[in-house]
């Protein structure tokens, strides 16, 4: 089992979205405590390499791997979410 923690701007984001995709975003954040053995993650490359990124419909997640901790950095809609 992992521990899922969240960076201040993750949360914030979180707080932010429409209260149907909070409760698809907290499904993955429990399915994440499950690390490693968590289905549909992908890797990330370029800049954003040694991390990962989990989807459900438009929103995503991304986040990295620290010893057993996932450490989600950022919660967005897909149409921004690789830009910032």
């Amino acid at each position: 089992m992992a521990i899922v923690t969240l960076e201040t701007d993750a949360a914030e984001q979180l707080l932010r979205l429409p209260t149907s995709i909070k409760d698809r975003i907290a499904k993955l954040l429990a399915r994440l405590e499950h690390w490693p053995v968590v289905s549909g993650a992908k890797p990330m490359r370029g800049e954003l390499a040694g991390r990962f990124r989990l989807r459900t419909g438009d929103y995503r997640l991304l986040f990295r791997v620290e010893n057993s901790e996932v450490i989600v950095e950022k919660i967005g809609h897909r149409d921004r979410f690789y830009k910032d």
